[in-house]
């Protein structure tokens, strides 16, 4: 499975749940432990974890488990690492005051 039908799943089961703002960036050059990030904002803590278990449960339907799943919904930032794929997922409040995106400024947009 390419890199890009693995962000589509991703990015296909955040819309499922309504995630908002979702962004997929090919960071392959620009991070070295990565190939792909996808960001995605939540409204609260009971959605930030609604939509982790829809990634996951998508993504394990493919045969693509998680190594590590990091963060709490409580913090307003939980991490799921597929090694080729980060996955980040937000409160309004957590997305605006990291800024990810502005680390990945020089990353391709998927």
């Amino acid at each position: 499975m390419t890199l890009e039908e693995q962000v589509k799943i991703v990015k296909t089961a955040l819309e499922d749940k309504k995630a908002v703002d979702i962004k997929a960036y090919d960071v392959r050059g620009v991070s070295g432990f990565a190939d792909a990030f996808v960001v995605a904002t939540g409204t609260a803590a009971p959605h930030l974890k609604a939509l982790v278990a829809g990634v996951q449960a998508s993504m394990k339907e493919v045969d693509v488990d998680s190594y590590r799943t990091s963060g709490d919904p409580q913090s307003g930032w939980i991490v799921v690492d597929y090694v080729d794929i980060v996955v980040h997922v937000f409160s309004p409040e957590a997305r605006a005051y990291y800024a990810l995106e502005k680390l990945w400024k020089d990353a391709k947009p998927l």
